[in-house]
């Protein structure tokens, strides 16, 4: 049946403005709609093109429209459609202008097919990222929302995380940070927030004076929640690189992102608290955090059930505590016992970090062993923890019980509590972060009663002298300081020996390290009384 070309623009001109409605869409998907526009997509009339790919657009706002674009080969024409003439030519003739609207509607409608994993993947097999590229340098905010839209989808990706940044992408994403277009900011930033993940991405956004734009977001963008939400993450992931906390220190971010700490939705706010716990890494933002009235609002965070705000806070807190003064108003605010009722989370990442949170709030406490007494039943909790599957969460907690066992009567009541047998049933692990903080704790629950014979009992010393073979210092440096303490009980000097342990712990004695020198030293020479006192047993 012949369809006139009148009849067919005056059709999609009606599908492209009552596609806006979720049941039509829905109804034109059903009825094989989206398969006749993508037929279209060929058709030589760049008035039937553009129609057809921004009623593409409307539609393929539901997984299984989006589907059915890719499935009927929509995905490789519409980024066909992106292949227009130069864009910022100083003559633009009405047959490249039409170009360049066909262009911007073909990126309307892989904006909205890029919510789906297997159409980025489709786009990117079919040329898309080169393209998409060259139109990011266009002067049009009308052609550049749908392309950093797009962008910012994809930007999840690994294959797409990479092109951005080898495709000069970065430059074009900050120069439109300074944009006066609030949604094309956001949509920059958030592109930034997804990419920053890498340090490589992390760097050229500071080469190309991005801080600075994304700093001036916070203030400009207080109103708009998704502009908040993309430039609060961006400075988030680069706040990762110290050479960015510089910048941001120079900026007074700190000051803008404490600002936000109170009154905004939890997607701003894990945003916020992300960036202000990778600031304060840097010994004198923690202080800055605590003078511009800061860690009251992170600790009320604590009370929160959004998991990714909780990990994020939690380390935020984490990092404050490492700062004596901070510490003091932590304690006050009840900030240590709200961390330990966090290890009853459900979410590993969450008792993770808050495992981690703890150990600077009881190295800096006034009074840390009565603190940890006063919380009842956690002393219990946290060695229960001991019996989780999460390498992270082990490690954590070892690190934990290592600063609990300072205190002798916190010693005595994890004794009880089971830690020595359950430490040691850990010591076959290979992960060196773990292995780090368990040897840590052994060493510092050998200082109570029959604990040092009991890992001996438990075989825990074999084990240990195999973490000596490691390439990681910090293991060498925990593991020499748990030997020299289990090499007090001669029954494990003999395991120790015929483990293999001297050897490489005479090369460590010529570490650099004083801790390593002396430990290995120390447990030499217990091992070499030992062996002389059964000499001398011998041939007496």
């Amino acid at each position: 049946m012949f369809i006139s070309f009148t009849t067919q623009i005056g059709a999609l001109k009606i599908l492209k403005e009552i596609s806006r409605n979720t049941q039509i869409r829905r109804a034109i998907a059903d009825l094989g709609g989206l398969q006749t526009m993508v037929k279209i997509l060929r058709d030589q009339d760049k008035d039937l093109k553009c129609l057809a790919a921004e009623t593409i657009a409307n539609v393929a706002k539901f997984r299984r429209a989006r589907r059915t674009v890719r499935q009927h080969g929509g995905i490789k024409r519409l980024v066909h459609l992106l292949d227009c003439v130069k864009l910022n030519s100083t003559v633009m003739t009405p047959e490249m202008e039409m170009s360049v609207e066909v262009a911007r509607c073909g990126a309307l409608a892989l904006w909205s097919c890029s919510k789906s994993k297997k159409n980025k993947e489709a786009m990117r097999k079919a040329g898309a990222i080169p393209l998409l590229a060259k139109l990011l340098k266009s002067e049009h905010e009308n052609m550049l929302i749908p392309v950093v839209g797009t962008l910012q989808e994809c930007a999840s990706e690994p294959n797409y995380g990479l092109a951005i940044r080898t495709e000069g992408m970065i430059e074009d994403l900050v120069k439109n940070l300074k944009s006066s277009n609030q949604e094309l900011q956001m949509h920059c930033a958030a592109a930034i927030f997804k990419c920053a993940e890498e340090k490589e991405t992390r760097d050229l956004v500071r080469q190309y004076g991005g801080l600075d734009p994304l700093v001036g977001l916070l203030s400009s963008g207080t109103d708009d929640k998704q502009l908040l939400a993309a430039a609060t993450g961006a400075i988030w992931k680069c706040s990762i690189s110290p050479e960015n906390v510089q910048r941001f220190q120079e900026l007074k971010a700190i000051d803008m992102l404490v600002g936000l700490l109170n009154n905004q939705p939890e997607e701003v706010l894990v945003n916020v608290v992300g960036a202000l716990g990778e600031l304060a890494k840097d010994p004198p933002n923690r202080m800055a955090i605590r003078k511009a009235g800061g860690i009251s609002p992170l600790v009320n965070l604590l009370t929160g059930t959004n998991q990714a705000l909780l990990v994020n806070v939690t380390r935020a807190v984490g990092q404050c505590a490492e700062e004596p003064d901070n510490m003091i108003i932590i304690d006050k605010l009840d900030g240590v016992r709200l961390l330990w009722s966090l290890l009853k989370n459900q979410n590993r990442d969450v008792q993770a970090s808050a495992a981690w949170a703890i150990c600077p709030c009881i190295e800096n406490a006034k009074d840390a062993g009565e603190m940890v007494r006063s919380f009842v039943g956690g002393l219990e909790l946290i060695v229960s923890l001991l019996k989780s599957e999460d390498k992270e969460v082990l490690a954590a907690v070892c690190a934990a019980i290592a600063n609990i066992a300072k205190d002798e009567e916190n010693l005595a009541v994890i004794t009880d509590h089971g830690v020595v047998p359950m430490l040691a049933k850990l010591t076959h692990t290979t992960d060196d972060k773990l292995r780090r903080h368990l040897a840590e704790a052994i060493a510092r629950c050998c200082n109570w009663g029959n604990n040092r014979i009991s890992f001996g009992k438990e075989r825990a010393v074999a084990p240990l002298v195999r973490y000596l073979k490691s390439k990681d210092e910090n293991v060498h440096r925990s593991t020499a300081r748990a030997l020299f303490q289990l090499s007090k009980n001669p029954e494990n000097c003999i395991t120790m020996h015929e483990a293999g342990v001297v050897k490489p712990l005479i090369k460590m004695v010529g570490s650099r390290d004083e801790d390593l020198q002396e430990s290995s030293a120390g447990c030499i020479g217990n091992i070499r009384r030992l062996a002389l006192a059964n000499e001398k047993a011998r041939y007496s």
